[in-house]
């Protein structure tokens, strides 16, 4: 029968101790995924390798899409908290260095647990994918909107909004490529670097 139950936690922790409790769920989570695979990821292995019994895992996740939400959820705050974190100081420099740090903060940002990165995309249940790289998509398409609005006298597009639409799924495409799915047969500082001179053309018509 289908899993019908709730896809969203049960309730968020609130004291330390709770806290402490759902990371240690997650990082078992995470482990059992990365050493045996989605299929081997059942709630009560998770409880096993956590340390926690069944009914503590269950009060904080109803199921194993809810525990998997909760860790994708987790793995992209990581990557929105480092992209800003890296990113965020050089809005104001120069165009060209604020593209190169841009980027450079997207590609960091997938270097965060490629492999689970990976498999969190591509075989875990995606219930709530969106959400979870939404909140990464929004944020960078503002501060890529925002840099391209700054520098309208200085760029070719004249609609920055589509401009940073675009950039930002074809920057996170290329970088999934490289680091993800390492397609691309080159080392990610040449894809960094070649996506820096794609981007630099689009924008100004010259790959600085």
């Amino acid at each position: 029968m289908p899993d019908t139950a709730p896809a969203k936690p049960r309730k968020s922790p609130a004291q330390s101790r709770s806290r402490a409790t759902v990371e240690a769920i997650l990082d078992a989570a995470a482990h059992i995924l990365l050493t045996q695979g989605i299929g081997a990821a059942s709630t009560n292995r998770i409880a096993g390798k956590a340390g926690v019994s069944i009914g503590s895992l269950y009060q904080y996740f109803p199921n194993k899409t809810a525990l998997i939400g909760a860790l994708r959820r987790r793995h992209a705050e990581s990557m929105r908290c480092t992209i800003l974190q890296l990113a965020g100081p050089a809005l104001t420099a120069p165009l060209p260095h604020a593209v190169r740090s841009m980027i450079h903060a997207v590609m960091q940002a997938h270097r965060i647990d490629p492999e689970l990165h990976r498999i969190l995309a591509q075989e875990a249940p995606r219930t709530d994918f969106a959400d979870s790289r939404g909140d990464i998509d929004h944020d960078l398409r503002s501060a890529v909107g925002a840099l391209l609005r700054a520098r309208q006298s200085e760029i070719l597009p004249t609609n920055p909004e589509l401009a940073a639409a675009m950039l930002v799924r074809l920057v996170d495409a290329l970088i999934h490529a490289a680091v993800i799915d390492n397609t691309l047969q080159a080392t990610q500082a040449e894809v960094e670097e070649e996506i820096v001179r794609v981007v630099m053309r689009y924008l100004t018509g010259q790959a600085q």
